[in-house]
């Protein structure tokens, strides 16, 4: 079973709960935005802008049950509404869990939110050093070894 598959907590609590997490934690600045297809958070925090998007469900994936059985169009809307409950459920799950390894010295601050942070192009870290991380494979470019792992920090 998923993460959060049949919780019954709605988006609005668990959109509320991740505002008060990072208020607690020093946010300076908090927006939510959603289109069909995506929600995004982004907020202020340690001198920082971090951004978290949570794919929204599509009726089109939904429209058959896990027999393979088509569903109708209102347990089409049951399934999508269920799955947009679990998602914002994982997600204050992963902010709580990254914030909990800052508080705890496991991360900096900088390491847990890396691929989250906005760069001054609007793009985060994460996007950026995907596409990166895709030129140099792509071109061959010389990569350390897996082997040969730092120690300490």
């Amino acid at each position: 079973m998923a993460y959060a598959e049949t919780t019954t907590v709605s988006v609005e609590k668990s959109r509320a709960e991740i505002e008060q997490l990072l208020r607690k934690h020093g946010a300076s600045a908090f927006a939510m935005s959603w289109n069909e297809d995506r929600a995004v958070i982004q907020c202020g925090i340690r001198e920082r802008v971090v951004r978290f998007g949570i794919a929204m469900p599509l009726r089109a994936d939904h429209k058959y049950d896990r027999r393979r059985q088509a569903r109708s169009q209102d347990q089409i809307s049951a399934a999508v509404a269920q799955t947009e409950r679990a998602r914002w459920r994982a997600m204050l799950l992963v902010i709580k869990a990254k914030l909990e390894a800052v508080d705890l010295g496991i991360e900096t601050f900088e390491e847990a939110f890396l691929a989250n942070t906005v760069l001054p192009s609007g793009e985060t870290m994460g996007q950026w050093s995907h596409r990166e991380l895709g030129r140099i494979y792509e071109s061959g470019g010389e990569l350390p070894s897996v082997l040969a792992l730092p120690v300490g920090r």
